[in-house]
């Protein structure tokens, strides 16, 4: 049987449509600011959030996208779970209306049928290295550090669970950069399932030192800002943040709201960390993405891209898009404002398009000034303010190819 062509573009054939279901809420703390006007002045600013790590000392030079405003602290009857992570993800559930929106879905569905998923890469590590530190340093860990509170992949979701009394469905999602955008289509198939009305979806991750050095030891690390699709880019930068998303099943109640429509996901396992060359498995992601939601290349008006800022990655990343669509819409990445916040990412840059649906404008490329000839998609370098996207696809592309596009519609 002959190999199959790589540069192929799927067949777009009919497929079971998965329902969409309401994003009712949703909220964000990122290297931005506070909440999600923060986050949005700074996309329309389209300013670099970028700046020198303070949190911890590092052998090597470059700039993190860093939550620097003081985080709360955690309730005396949940310190078990007391760590970076946690507190990244309550200070997001104390911004705006957001913890009251997830309370008026309780009081709505009952909390047995409020679930809970998030997704993460470092959940608890930064803590979990400090401890380390201590035994090194004393010869015995620390009595407040918990493990499984603290460094697990479920922990910081076994907190937001605690904290909002929530008895649905509770679980963690590990799959490197893709992980908190899995999370979005988990929480839809909970729904559909009807184990759920409603899904408290997360994405967070902190900066620890383990990412920091294990993708310099890769070679991957910027010295600099970064410059995703940029010809000069240097490589990526990493960010934290913790962005929560309240999905609920459709009702007369939340028509007005914007839906996700589909997860499109798909493994190509072309290597440990290195994409697929020419973004098959990304292709797979986001034709499984429009197959479900039974839309075509053509609808989508608006794709946020991976555009990481590494060489490879940009590369196939842009690809992705001109194999699968014929005339691609315009094209942007937000890395270069936040950093990579890796397991957070597809939790964080779903909000980004949900601003992009609801406000009607168009993310720039923050640090783009020459594109590079080798990534041939329509990216835009500013803002684009006068524009209305009614249909957004969001990438999120993780080492080992865990591949994840969430496809998001306005109301």
């Amino acid at each position: 049987m002959p190999a199959a062509d790589p540069k192929a573009k799927p067949e777009m054939t009919k497929h079971p449509q998965i329902p969409p279901v309401a994003v009712t809420a949703y909220q964000c703390v990122s290297a931005a600011g506070e909440d999600v006007e923060a986050l949005y002045n700074s996309l329309i600013a389209n300013r670099s959030c970028l700046q020198p790590l303070r949190l911890f000392d590092i052998p090597f030079k470059t700039v993190v996208g860093e939550v620097t405003s003081p985080l709360p602290n955690i309730r005396q009857s949940l310190k078990a779970y007391d760590c970076r992570n946690a507190r990244l993800a309550l200070k997001a559930l104390n911004q705006g209306e957001f913890r009251s929106d997830v309370e008026r879905a309780i009081a709505n569905y009952g909390a047995l049928r409020v679930g809970l998923v998030l997704g993460t890469s470092t959940s608890g590590i930064y803590d979990s290295e400090n401890a380390y530190a201590h035994f090194l340093s004393d010869g015995i860990m620390p009595s407040d550090f918990h493990f499984m509170q603290i460094q697990t992949a479920q922990a910081t979701a076994e907190f937001l669970q605690r904290e909002l009394e929530l008895q649905g469905p509770c679980y963690g999602i590990s799959t490197a950069c893709s992980s908190s955008a899995k999370a979005l289509g988990a929480a839809q198939r909970l729904i559909m399932s009807d184990f759920c009305d409603a899904v408290l979806v997360a994405g967070v991750d902190s900066l620890c030192r383990l990412t920091l050095r294990g993708f310099h030891s890769l070679q991957l690390i910027s010295p600099e800002a970064c410059r995703p699709m940029d010809i000069n880019r240097r490589g990526i930068n990493i960010g934290e943040g913790a962005a929560l998303l309240l999905l609920e099943r459709q009702s007369a109640d939340n028509t007005a709201r914007p839906r996700l429509l589909a997860v499109g996901e798909s493994s190509d396992a072309h290597h440990m960390s290195a994409p697929h060359p020419e973004g098959t498995g990304a292709v797979l992601a986001m034709t499984q993405a429009l197959r479900l939601a039974d839309r075509e290349v053509g609808d989508v008006d608006y794709i946020n891209l991976h555009a990481t800022a590494s060489i490879l990655n940009d590369q196939a990343d842009a690809k992705a898009i001109n194999n699968l669509f014929p005339n691609p819409p315009p094209c942007s990445g937000v890395k270069g404002l936040l950093g990579h916040t890796l397991g957070a990412a597809g939790a964080v840059e779903a909000v980004v398009s949900l601003l992009a649906l609801e406000r009607g404008f168009l993310p720039g490329t923050c640090g783009l000034e020459q594109a590079d000839p080798n990534c041939p998609c329509p990216v835009i370098a500013t803002p684009r303010l006068e524009c209305a996207p009614k249909l957004v696809l969001s990438n999120s592309f993780g080492f080992g190819g865990n591949n994840a596009s969430v496809l998001l519609e306005v109301a």
